[in-house]
């Protein structure tokens, strides 16, 4: 094999579930099998849920798979991987720590003495451009800059690969493009390390950036759905037709994944199905907002368009639009979002109508007639901590806490019943 395409690190037929202590395990990652090469940038990029952030700490030998193995230069990872370092998207920095402290710590601990520590830890400092900035502490520096820090930090180790989880989605859009140019900037100079970056992201444009090759995943659980090769030359320019090209392709894959185009079959089913159909992580307002745009489009939109019309990031409208189209209100042939004739009404009704008309596709949800059952089996009453129980029990594979946020928006948004949040208790209305 080219010395330029060696394989650094492999995941082989991982599965990875997580005992969520009801007796039910959540399965979270089905057959995973990547590798991270020298020399290049990879990219993973899915709906959430999807397992990202696991895979990444599966390489790192954070957290061991229940089934499959992970190698590192061709042999099987025992503990910790060696090769890498992690910039994680939260900061994670030392609030009683100095600059130079946070950085100087991960060093002292690999039990380097005190100058060589000072060395490395002086050189990856101005390497992101903080120098000067040594004595500050965490509070007194910007968002950008905490970052920049825990770049150092990664950086000053000299890692083989340099994990991203989701880096700059805690900085504004100016800040986040100036630090994936200057990340890129560092990588490229092939005197020194990452060799290769391994990257977590939602932001389909940042991916298409970024990456050398762009691993899609699907949801529930994680699988890898498609590797897409990245052909564009570096620099890469965000605004080249090539470059908006790909982001389309990408969107499309994702879409595809979220939104299928299937025949609905209009023979009823002879059993009652115990399965559930998760709720879409949307609030009420978010899945009107979008039904509003549409109105001032004729009733009709580009997927695409919408996000870009909106300024709303990608995976939120998805989510939007997967919660209208449960609710019957829009369509998603293609990539198109269309209003059906019940999504016409509802938009162009008042608002008690528009409350009726929500509370009645809600109960049309089987999920939401389960609540309604549990709580006229309580006596109108059920707590919080009873009805996470339960989600957790019948949808083993979500985040109870989200599908309780999200079941309390929607009934709410009906008037189907109220959540007494002093209380903790979830009521008939």
């Amino acid at each position: 094999m080219n010395a330029s395409h060696e394989i650094i690190c492999e995941l082989k037929g991982i599965q990875k579930s997580f005992d969520r202590g009801t007796g039910k395990l959540l399965r979270v990652l089905e057959d995973i099998n990547l590798d991270i090469r020298a020399n290049e940038v990879v990219c993973l990029i899915g709906p959430s849920g999807c397992g990202k952030s696991t895979i990444l700490r599966i390489f790192a030998g954070l957290i061991h798979p229940t089934k499959g193995k992970v190698f590192y230069k061709g042999e099987e990872l025992d503990g910790l991987n060696p090769g890498v370092a992690i910039v994680f998207q939260n900061f994670a920095l030392y609030p009683w720590m100095t600059v130079e402290q946070n950085v100087e710590t991960v060093l002292r601990a690999k039990g380097l003495d005190e100058e060589v520590v000072r060395s490395k830890a002086g050189r990856a400092i101005r390497l992101v451009g903080l120098e000067g900035f040594e004595e500050a502490y965490p509070r007194e520096l910007s968002g950008g800059m905490k970052q920049r820090v825990g770049m150092a930090r990664a950086l000053a180790v000299d890692p083989e690969i340099l994990f991203m989880d989701e880096p700059f989605s805690h900085v504004d859009a100016l800040t986040a493009e100036g630090l994936r140019a200057e990340i890129l900037d560092i990588w490229d100079d092939a005197d020194r390390n990452p060799s290769s970056i391994l990257m977590v992201s939602h932001d389909i444009k940042e991916v298409a950036y970024m990456a050398d090759r762009i691993v899609v995943l699907s949801a529930n659980p994680g699988r890898v759905r498609t590797v897409v090769e990245n052909p564009l030359p570096r620099p890469r320019d965000m605004r080249s037709p090539e470059f908006l090209r790909l982001v389309d392709q990408l969107h499309d894959i994702i879409t595809s994944a979220e939104l299928p185009d299937v025949t609905v079959s209009t023979v009823e089913p002879t059993v009652d199905s115990d399965v559930l159909e998760p709720l879409p992580p949307a609030q009420s307002n978010d899945i009107l907002g979008l039904l509003e745009y549409l109105e001032t489009q004729g009733g009709t939109s580009d997927l695409f368009h919408v996000s870009a019309a909106t300024h709303v990031p990608f995976e939120k409208v998805l989510a939007s639009v997967k919660a209208a189209e449960m609710l019957d209100f829009v369509d998603t042939p293609k990539r198109q979002v269309i209003f059906t004739p019940l999504g016409q009404r509802f938009v162009r009704a008042g608002m008690e109508e528009r409350k009726d008309l929500w509370q009645q596709q809600l109960m049309e949800l089987k999920l939401f007639r389960i609540v309604k059952d549990l709580l006229g089996l309580h006596d109108g009453t059920l707590t919080k901590e009873e009805l996470t129980h339960e989600l957790a029990q019948r949808l083993p594979m979500e985040n109870p806490e989200i599908t309780f946020q999200t079941l309390v928006a929607w009934g709410r948004m009906g008037e189907l019943f109220a959540y007494r949040e002093d209380r903790g208790v979830l009521t008939l209305e």
